[in-house]
């Protein structure tokens, strides 16, 4: 499969939150009417930092990047570190490269802009990109562990990877 890793253009946007809201609903992570859910979808709203994988021309993923300064930021808290939100991929190709090359592209930001280290949060639940993330060099950091404010309890676990 072909990807193409860059920033997505304006009218890819929409396509970005949906293809994120989709794979979050589709894998259970999502409830019609979630607060965050509405977040995710408004790609538009966080347009500088987000990251697509396009495969004949559509969409096919998405991961929002922050890097120092970032206002998404929610573990990364010195300016040598960076951090990555919302992964996902369209379950359709899902298997296939694309949620690691949307990974990558973040840590090759990150290292060429002279960062120490990557973090990012998970679910529990979400074993499968946990498997992705530790095939990548992230490793766990219980102790940074968290729980966002929100009704269902939510718990986030985190990860982090020392950049080469």
């Amino acid at each position: 499969m072909t990807l193409e890793i860059r920033r997505p253009s304006g009218d890819e946007l929409v396509a970005a939150g949906r293809v994120v809201v989709d794979g979050y609903t589709t894998d259970g992570h999502l409830t019609t009417g979630d607060e965050y859910g509405s977040w995710l979808a408004d790609a538009a709203g966080r347009a500088d930092d987000v990251i697509v994988a396009v495969h004949d021309g559509a969409v096919i993923g998405s991961i929002t990047w922050c890097p120092p300064g970032s206002p998404y930021r929610e573990l990364a808290t010195s300016d040598d570190e960076g951090e990555f939100r919302a992964l996902a991929v369209d379950p359709a190709h899902r298997g296939r490269g694309a949620a690691r090359a949307l990974v990558g592209r973040c840590l090759d930001e990150a290292a060429e802009l002279g960062l120490s280290r990557m973090w990012l949060c998970s679910m529990p639940t979400q074993t499968k990109a946990h498997r992705l993330y530790e095939s990548m060099g992230f490793r766990r950091v219980p102790e940074r562990d968290w729980s966002p404010p929100d009704p269902r309890g939510i718990s986030l676990w985190a990860f982090v990877r020392e950049i080469a």
